[in-house]
Order: structure tokens, then C-alpha cells, then sequence
């Protein structure tokens, strides 16, 4: 395994000396090969799926599905006490923060009926935080490990049952910069989660005798050196419920005209200095829409490497979100941010998680939020919105 760590180091120094020159390649190269990779990639992935009869919404579990969730859960609360020995641990994943913000998310009232549903039921405006991320699974300098994004978006003031009782006001919405997932299903996450264990994760990739190569091109395509987390998309990946009979992905797309440019020599945390920067003087705006589920195939519950076509089924706005000017930088809105929990199952039963990944991650994030706070010595929070913090 000495000899897969230093493959690894070995990877990721070129990676990071890929992401330094980004800036001079990368949107030319994006413009030209992006789309017809991810085709050619797509068509190689569902070349391979078998055809399994389901219908719209329907789920079906893997093989050992309960126990392989277990393993990922300890897998990542052991490397937690391993990682964060003394105290102030992180999050085992979607790490580092770059900021939590206040924001409101409004329900127009002239939503089809088709799209009344849950939390989207009647006009109304929440408020909400939102938590922009790294993917982790440590906490280093903003251009090393700034790749694929995260977003978590907590609406308060939610009534109805939630699916957990961590949370009684709260619904979850979660997502990242990329539109498929990194593993396809959590059998292939657990693989994963021991090459990280082992510190060589890049051998969950390209290991020739169990390769991974067509999610790593897909994760490999939205990866790159970004400029400012309010200006990508976010997508959810797995799907959900939305009402009876019914399944969805989202996407939080923002409006933004302009691109920022990535510094010519960054920070440790350019990406919080630039979102400090943008709402100092400006509001953004998030549209947030649902892509239903149209063919149990083509459009899977169960596999998060396949992209759900837009030719089967359009994206369709279900609400704004308003990001206001706002100073969100404060230690003690950051120490707020680390006992925040986003969890997708923080969600009344007409949002319910769908598929595998979404069924694992009831069980991993509960359980390492709470080894988390744990080793720190915290407690929950569920927030309301009257927090008051300096600024």
C-alpha cells in the first residue's frame, strides 16, 4: 500500500499543478470537448447497465445494502477520531466551509398544479441558510482542493413530520457542481471510502483490475479550479420524491451574467474572499428546478453515474432563492456553520430521499454529525432564523 500512497501523492501533485493552469486552458477546452465526452462517457456507462424492470419512483435495494451502509458510517467515523485526535474535527466530507449564508427562498404563486407539492404547495417565502462547501475529505488551501463544490440549502419554518427527529422545522436540500455523483451506487462508495482509509483514493479510479475510469472522465469534467461558488449550478444527483408517484432531481442554477476569473495567485481562502466580495455590494439569485423522472431506465433511481436527458424531461422552476447582501464571515457565524447539519432526510414525506446513495446517507450523516460533535465537545443545532451574529 506504501507504493499506492505515493502513486497517489504523485497524482495529486499533477492535479494541483493542472488546477494552477486552469485559468489558461480550461474554458476553451470546455467549450470544445466537454459535451460530446460526456455523451460518448453516457452512452459507455448505460452500455453497460443492465435493463431492470421498475416503475416511475420505484426503488429496489442492493445486495447487503444495510451492511455496506454500516461500513461506510464507521469507515468515515473512524477516520474522523483518526484525522481529528485533539479536537475540531470537520466534516468527514463536503469539508471545508467557505461560508453559511442567510437567504430566502420564495414559491411564486403561479406554479402549475402539477408542481403544487410539499414545501412548493402554496406561495410563500422561507427563510433559509446555505451552506457552500469543498468536497474534502480534509481542509487544505482553496486552490488545492476546490474541484467539485457543494451546496446545502436549510429551509426553516417547514411544518409538517419530518422522516428524522433530529429536526422539527427544518427541510434539506443538498447537491454538488457536477450532474452525476462520484460513486454510482454505495457498493462503490464503499470501495471508496477504504482508498481514502488507505490515503490512495486515486486507485478507486484507475485500479485496472476493478477501474472506475467512466466516473472518473464524468467527475473529472465538471472538476476544475472555480473562481466564486455563487456562480456554478448545483445538482442533486440522486433523486427524490415529489408527492405520490413521483421522482425528481434538482438543480440550483444561479442567474449570474458574468464569470469570475480565478486570481492569478490565490489565497488560502480566495473562494470565501470572493463570495465576501460579491455580496458586499449585490444580491444573488438562485433559481431552483426539478427535472421529473419520465423512464425507470434511461433515468435511474438507483444508479447516480447517468445523467437524466433533458429530452425526456425539461428542467422546471419551482422557486427563487435570494442570497441578500450580507457580511457572513464573521469566527462566530463560522463556528455556527460547524454545528449546522444538512442531511436530506431533514424532509417531510413528500421530498422523500430516493435510491441507495440517498437511503446510506439517513444512517452516515447522522451518525458522523454525531461523532463529530462528539470529538469537538458540541452540541445540535437546529436554527430558526433570529440567530444574531457580529456584522
Amino acid at each position: 500500500m506504501r507504493g499506492g500512497r505515493a502513486f497517489n501523492a504523485a497524482s495529486q501533485l499533477f492535479v494541483n499543478w493542472l488546477r494552477r493552469r486552469n485559468p489558461i486552458y480550461r474554458n476553451t477546452f470546455d467549450r470544445a470537448f466537454q459535451r460530446p465526452i460526456q455523451a460518448a462517457a453516457q452512452f459507455a456507462i448505460n452500455a453497460r447497465r443492465p435493463r431492470v424492470p421498475l416503475a416511475i419512483a420505484e426503488e429496489r435495494l442492493l445486495p447487503n445494502e444495510a451492511q455496506i451502509t454500516k461500513q461506510i458510517a464507521d469507515q468515515m467515523s473512524q477516520f474522523l477520531y483518526r484525522t481529528y485526535p485533539n479536537g475540531n474535527a470537520e466534516r468527514a466530507g463536503n469539508t471545508k466551509t467557505y461560508g453559511v449564508l442567510r437567504a430566502e427562498l420564495e414559491v411564486p404563486g403561479d406554479l402549475p398544479d402539477d408542481l403544487r407539492i410539499g414545501v412548493f404547495q402554496a406561495p410563500k417565502t422561507y427563510q433559509a441558510y446555505v451552506r457552500f462547501a469543498c468536497p474534502g475529505p480534509v481542509v487544505t488551501d482553496d486552490i488545492v482542493n476546490n474541484g467539485v463544490l457543494s451546496i446545502g440549502i436549510k429551509l426553516m419554518g417547514v411544518e409538517g413530520e419530518k422522516l428524522i427527529d433530529e429536526e422539527e422545522w427544518t427541510q434539506d436540500f443538498t447537491g454538488i457542481s457536477a450532474p452525476t455523483f462520484t460513486t454510482p451506487n454505495v457498493a462503490e462508495n464503499l470501495k471508496l471510502q477504504r482508498r481514502l482509509g488507505e490515503g490512495a483514493p486515486v486507485l478507486y479510479f484507475l485500479n485496472p483490475f476493478d477501474s472506475h475510469y467512466l466516473d472518473f472522465v464524468m467527475q473529472g469534467l465538471y472538476s476544475k479550479s472555480h473562481a466564486n461558488p455563487l456562480e456554478l449550478s448545483y445538482y442533486s444527483c440522486t433523486p427524490c420524491l415529489f408527492g405520490e408517484g413521483r421522482a425528481v432531481q434538482y438543480t440550483v442554477r444561479p442567474r449570474v451574467q458574468g464569470r469570475s476569473r480565478v486570481p492569478a495567485h490565490p489565497s488560502p481562502n480566495y473562494l470565501r474572499e470572493a463570495m465576501v466580495a460579491t455580496l458586499a455590494t449585490e444580491d444573488v439569485l438562485f433559481d431552483l428546478l426539478v427535472q421529473f423522472q419520465t423512464d425507470p431506465h434511461r433515468m435511474p433511481i438507483e444508479n447516480a453515474s447517468v445523467i437524466w436527458p433533458q429530452k425526456l424531461s425539461p428542467w422546471r422552476r419551482v422557486a427563487t432563492m435570494r442570497i441578500p447582501r450580507q457580511v457572513f464571515d464573521s469566527p462566530e457565524q463560522l463556528g455556527f456553520a460547524r454545528n449546522l447539519a444538512f442531511n436530506p432526510w431533514h424532509s417531510i414525506a413528500e421530498h422523500r430521499p430516493l435510491g441507495n446513495q440517498n437511503r446510506a446517507r439517513k444512517q452516515i450523516y447522522l451518525q458522523t454529525s454525531r461523532t463529530r460533535r462528539e470529538i469537538n465537545g458540541d452540541r445540535h443545532v437546529e436554527p430558526t432564523g433570529s440567530e444574531s451574529f457580529p456584522g
